[in-house]
């Protein structure tokens, strides 16, 4: 065989490899910037990362309270003293979520901003307890919390970090809010 078919040949081969080392990054960097997938693995609303330390003073009881729960994720809601209905389903779904994350539910507190005066019965408190009651009327806090109609139609979820990072609907899925909070429990090692 001549020698100009064995460099041809060559080349040939070299040209393939190159090939298909570089083509996998192209495609991917072109999906990346083109493509957005139609639908989303997490039920609840990623939110831009709300440093809530940074969002209210430090010296508000209601951070000061949260503060405590730092270093969990915290399944938070808003509501009034009194604990209507909704109130009440929203405490049950918080208590419910966390007991349905087995071994893992040590890393998980639940919080309830309460934003009025109004006093909460003991049985409520004992049928809730566990979960931290905060008094939260007129603090910086409730307008730091986004809202898409009113701040006591969602249930929030903290990071460890103290960043608020995610919101679910009024009258949320709670299977649904169950694998969203699974999955990121697995994925975090912190909390």
């Amino acid at each position: 065989m001549s020698e100009s078919k064995l460099g041809r040949s060559g080349r040939l081969s070299l040209l393939a490899m190159a090939a298909i080392v570089a083509v996998p990054p192209i495609v991917a960097y072109l999906l990346y910037l083109n493509w957005r997938p139609s639908a989303l693995m997490n039920y609840g609303e990623l939110i831009k990362p709300v440093p809530l330390a940074e969002v209210v003073a430090p010296a508000e009881p209601a951070l000061g309270e949260l503060g405590k729960l730092k270093g969990k994720w915290v399944l938070l809601t808003v509501d009034g003293g009194g604990c209507d209905d909704y109130c009440r389903r929203k405490l049950y779904i918080l208590r419910q979520l966390r007991l349905t994350q087995g071994k893992e539910m040590e890393r998980i507190e639940r919080a309830w901003l309460v934003d009025d005066d109004a006093a909460t019965g003991p049985a409520l408190m004992e049928e809730y307890k566990g979960t931290a009651r905060i008094p939260a009327r007129g603090s910086a806090l409730l307008g730091a919390l986004p809202v898409t109609g009113s701040v006591r139609d969602h249930v929030y979820i903290i990071d460890p970090l103290g960043n608020l990072m995610m919101r679910y609907p009024r009258n949320p899925d709670p299977n649904r809010m169950k694998k969203d909070l699974a999955r990121l429990l697995r994925a975090s090692r912190i909390g």
